[in-house]
């Protein structure tokens, strides 16, 4: 039976904001003068129960407001490195959503800097990362392109641009023109689509995007001639079980998916999205995988979901140095 602790793990599918813990979210509060809506941090608990994606986002952007300097993301990005180190994780590839602090004020700079530094300090122990810069699909494709403009200052620790937030109604092609210019501008490409959006979601990611990667993708199954293009053009997914069970996008797993992915030959990955979803780590995300006895590519270290290269992950196999 292998050890899924010891097991080395490429985490590919990773929100950073949907990492804080309910602690350091009072003790940021605290410090930064921010009400919460929570007496406690069991009441933070007791609010992750949702019942759809938008229930989830609700909580997700409260928390958000807690996150102001520099340290602030510093704090967030390498407590979460700790934990996932601690998990057999030896590559990350972050999300994070700018457009979320830009609003409140927040300075790009500090985001970035906080989440950048956090990162190298990991690399210095075993873990090695690249940071994927997500626009938000329900805020206006302008918006999404002003955010590209500004990060272009940090193309040396931005690795690629994603699409993330409420789905539904807010199809890929809104923001042809933005990947376009992230793509001419070096920017590696990945899409979420097909979660709660359609199959059609995921084709236009693919056609006007230029996804090189599908996050969560799980509709994908309802159109066949959509299976064999992820097949036949190897697109990887980074499925996220967990998430899918309690944002209610499937019943259960083991029911509504688990079977049909066995029959899919398309290369995917069992992720976590956001850990603050109970109850989530590297470990039981990785369990969840259909083939866990003999685990799946995608789970372990040798993911080819992963945008790094092949000499790249077959170096994450090699254990990490003691913690310092």
């Amino acid at each position: 039976m292998i050890d899924p602790l010891t097991l080395p793990k490429a985490e590919l599918h990773l929100h950073i904001e949907g990492t804080l813990e309910p602690e350091l979210m009072f003790e940021l509060a605290r410090r930064n003068g921010v009400s919460l809506p929570y007496a406690d941090t069991d009441a933070v608990r007791r609010a992750y129960r949702f019942g759809n994606l938008q229930s989830f986002l609700d909580v997700y952007y409260r928390a958000c407001s807690v996150l102001i300097h520099e340290r602030d993301f510093y704090e967030l990005t390498i407590a979460y490195l700790n934990r996932a180190r601690a998990q057999g994780v030896r590559h990350v590839e972050v999300f994070f959503d700018p457009q979320t602090h830009i609003q409140r004020g927040v300075r790009f700079d500090a985001v970035v800097g906080g989440i950048g530094r956090a990162l190298t300090e990991a690399r210095g122990q075993g873990v090695t990362s690249q940071l994927i810069m997500c626009f938000l699909r329900d805020l206006p494709a302008d918006d999404a392109m002003a955010t590209l403009e500004q990060s272009l200052a940090h193309r040396d620790v931005i690795f690629g641009v994603g699409l993330d937030s409420a789905e539904v109604g807010n199809p890929p092609r809104k923001f042809r023109e933005v990947f376009e210019r992230a793509v001419s501008a070096g920017f590696r490409a990945v899409a979420h689509a097909g979660e709660e959006g359609p199959p059609d979601y995921i084709w236009q990611a693919l056609d006007l995007l230029g996804a090189e990667r599908i996050d969560h993708g799980v509709r994908c199954l309802e159109d066949r001639s959509l299976v064999r293009r992820l097949e036949a053009d190897r697109i990887p997914l980074t499925v996220c079980p967990f998430s899918n069970v309690k944002l209610r996008v499937v019943e259960t797993w083991e029911r509504s998916s688990s079977t049909r992915w066995r029959t899919c030959s398309s290369t995917d990955c069992a992720s976590r999205s956001t850990p603050m979803i109970p109850p989530t780590s590297a470990v039981t995300s990785a369990r969840t995988s259909p083939t866990w006895q003999e685990p799946c590519a995608s789970t372990t270290a040798r993911s080819s979901s992963s945008l790094a290269t092949a000499s790249k992950r077959r170096s994450w196999m090699t254990p990490p140095g003691p913690a310092t």
